[in-house]
């Protein structure tokens, strides 16, 4: 099974348009550094909560690990030209590209994303095969159990570290007044701080406008990218830790 010790652990793995295939065949070694970046990772309960602007620390150590096995950034610039003179110019930048023997493989990490990117990637991906730039695609986002996972791990940090209001979350993060208004309703409306808590800060921060394995699924359903080969993963709520 491709990826077998990640599906054991709960990833998702979802592979389109022949893109098995050409990985097993054709990129085992493709295959074999997304296993060791992905098979490293976890995400301290905390870490979710403190937040911040930017990328998230997660994503920051998965992009210094692929780019440790030469996944880098990469600029794609096609441009039309007829009888010597440019007509058009078309750049696509991916944050995750290696060439191999036998073909390019293009990577995208949408970990919490306004999920609009996941139209972006897919189009980038299908535009770039068929001018016969890269062979693959692929997608690493949050999974099912992760996102579904979320208010009742959220919920549980608060009660392991007595957050029972909001003046102890100053530790954590400082919550705008219109996020401070959304956990009062909630708060009011579960009978508890913590579940009340949760549910605002997860429907803030990773709620279902944001880029996750339902929505990647549901466009890649639609055909979104097709025909490209795509090798879509979602993390599970097996690399949460505390």
């Amino acid at each position: 099974m491709m990826l077998s010790s990640l599906v054991s652990r709960g990833f998702e793995v979802l592979a389109l348009h022949h893109a098995e295939a050409i990985l097993i065949h054709d990129m085992p070694e493709a295959l074999a550094e997304i296993e060791e970046v992905l098979g490293e990772i976890e995400i301290p309960i905390e870490e979710l909560v403190r937040g911040g602007g930017g990328e998230s620390p997660l994503t920051q150590r998965m992009r210094r690990a692929l780019a440790q096995c030469g996944w880098n950034k990469h600029n794609f610039e096609i441009k039309k030209i007829v009888d010597g003179e440019e007509k058009e110019s078309i750049s696509h930048e991916i944050d995750h590209v290696k060439r191999f023997l036998s073909g390019i493989f293009a990577l995208e990490i949408e970990w919490n994303n306004k999920d609009p990117f996941f139209d972006r990637d897919l189009e980038n991906f299908k535009r770039l095969h068929a001018d016969g730039v890269i062979s693959i695609g692929g997608i690493i986002t949050r999974g099912t159990s992760l996102q579904n996972a979320l208010r009742e791990r959220v919920a549980g940090f608060a009660r392991d570290h007595g957050i029972i209001s909001t003046d102890n979350l100053s530790e954590y993060y400082s919550p705008t007044s219109r996020q401070l208004t959304n956990i009062e309703r909630a708060v009011k409306t579960v009978g508890s701080f913590d579940e009340g808590w949760a549910r605002a800060f997860v429907s803030d921060k990773f709620g279902e406008a944001t880029t996750h394995w339902r929505k990647l699924e549901d466009r890649v359903r639609r055909g979104v990218g097709n025909p490209c080969p795509l090798l879509l993963i979602g993390i599970p709520e097996s690399v949460l830790i505390g």
